[in-house]
């Protein structure tokens, strides 16, 4: 069983995906992680953002292995972190590049280990449109660009990261229009949309979980 967890950046994504992993012993593939690892090798190789040509070679030469060791660098999923993810994210031949490699994995999906998997999670953008448009189940997962921000900007402040929440909020939206201007990267026709601004991550959980045992009955 494959599901996909798309939406917009701070939408509870992540969260709930390691959630659904868990209670239903699937794999999980954070799509994100594999632009964060470009974006961070283009930093620390102190690389500007719009080289391509630098941002394709290491796209083209990234492994799993090289991907799950440059997580553990502090800066991986720092604010830089993440800008250079959705930066190179927006280079056509990177995400070229990246693609098979996601999209192999729904074919033999394995869990950290290298255990095989009866399935795997989804965690990101495009899963549900150009990296798994054969998926069983799809979510696109949203909240408003305002609560989107906060979420984010609380997360900064219990790292101890110095950032105003206007700030947050204009990156937020700065990105929003950045990543919608990509081509597939709006909601899947078939998925199933959620607002999760009102709600907390528990709520969201055991309603997608209804929503997901109603369907795998219905098989």
């Amino acid at each position: 069983m494959i599901i996909t967890i798309d939406g917009p950046a701070a939408a509870g994504k992540g969260t709930l995906a390691a959630k659904l992993a868990q209670k239903y012993n699937l794999a999980y593939f954070d799509t994100g992680m594999v632009y964060r690892a470009v974006g961070l090798q283009m930093i620390l190789g102190g690389y500007a953002l719009d080289d391509e040509e630098k941002a394709e070679f290491f796209a083209k030469s990234l492994t799993f292995p090289k991907m799950m060791e440059l997580s553990k660098n502090s800066e991986f999923r720092s604010l830089d972190g993440s800008n250079a993810a959705s930066a190179v994210s927006a280079i056509n031949n990177v995400r070229k590049a990246l693609l098979k490699m996601q999209q192999d994995f729904s074919h033999n999906p394995v869990f950290e280990d290298g255990t095989p998997a009866a399935g795997a999670i989804y965690d990101g953008r495009d899963t549900g449109t150009i990296i798994c448009p054969h998926a069983d189940i799809k979510f696109f997962i949203t909240a408003s660009p305002e609560i989107r921000a906060m979420r984010r900007f609380k997360e900064y402040q219990q790292k101890g990261v110095d950032i105003e929440y206007q700030k947050v909020l204009e990156q937020t939206i700065a990105r929003d229009k950045r990543d919608y201007a990509r081509a597939g990267s709006q909601p899947a026709a078939d998925a199933i949309h959620i607002d999760t601004s009102d709600f907390s991550i528990e709520e969201v959980f055991n309603e997608v979980c209804k929503i997901i045992e109603k369907t795998v009955k219905k098989s």
